[in-house]
């Protein structure tokens, strides 16, 4: 498992990247000591967990769940058991008071893996179901241009039809390989695939202009093979 440190305590960040050195299915891969850093990394270079904490410099962890999603799963770590409810609405795999024992964080680590889908449906099957009023409707991936939130509903838009889900795009990107369909507006998802151009940007696929918004806009240009917008 891919891990990543959010800590802006050096003596903390040292001591779990010591227990993940220590876990043979770890590999730490970056350690941050502000929320807006990690965020900005995150959005180019998925991992599988998190180990994120609360009170930091700026942002705090829990701001940044709630701004971007994280597709890996998420352990927090804090000096503060009041936000332990907010960590269960956030749907974190577990939550860690410090000082953190080796032995917890084998748990927490060990819990973390359970949650952990056995395997990547979108990407092996190429197909999603999703939940229509009446029906579960089947998606093919390569069918997929865009998803467009419109009010209560998600509006899928495909090369044959539109469907409309009461999924949040939240959802539907957690089930959506993000090389291939990848959130680039609090509204809209894109198919990579389907963009025929991108100008100031805006992505045009089949005439529709869909926007790209400050928060995805250096993963969406990372993933597409440019490390910035075209000038």
């Amino acid at each position: 498992m891919r891990c990543l440190i959010i800590e802006d305590e050096p003596l903390a960040a040292e001591r779990l990247a010591d227990y993940i050195a220590r876990l043979p299915l770890l590999q730490l891969v970056n350690t941050f000591d502000n929320a807006t850093d990690a965020m900005a990394w995150l959005m180019a270079n998925p991992v599988d967990l998190v180990f994120l904490d609360i009170s930091l410099g700026g942002m705090s962890g829990i701001e940044l769940l709630e701004t971007m999603t994280v597709h890996g799963q998420v352990i927090f770590t804090t000096a503060h058991p009041e936000f332990a409810l907010k960590g269960y609405d956030l749907k974190v795999a577990d939550y860690l008071l410090k000082p953190i024992t080796f032995q917890r964080f084998v748990q927490a680590v060990e819990r973390a893996q359970s949650l952990r889908p056995v395997v990547d449906a979108p990407a092996e099957r190429g197909f999603i179901f999703v939940r229509t009023e009446f029906r579960l409707e089947k998606v093919r991936l390569v069918d997929v241009l865009y998803i467009e939130g419109d009010g209560d509903y998600r509006q899928i838009h495909t090369a044959q039809k539109r469907l409309a889900t009461a999924e949040t795009l939240t959802e539907l990107e957690a089930r959506l390989p993000v090389d291939r369909v990848c959130r680039v507006h609090k509204s809209y998802m894109v198919a990579l695939d389907k963009i025929d151009a991108v100008e100031r940007d805006r992505i045009s696929i089949r005439n529709k202009l869909i926007p790209v918004s400050a928060t995805y806009r250096d993963r969406f240009y990372a993933l597409i093979g440019h490390g910035a917008p075209p000038r």
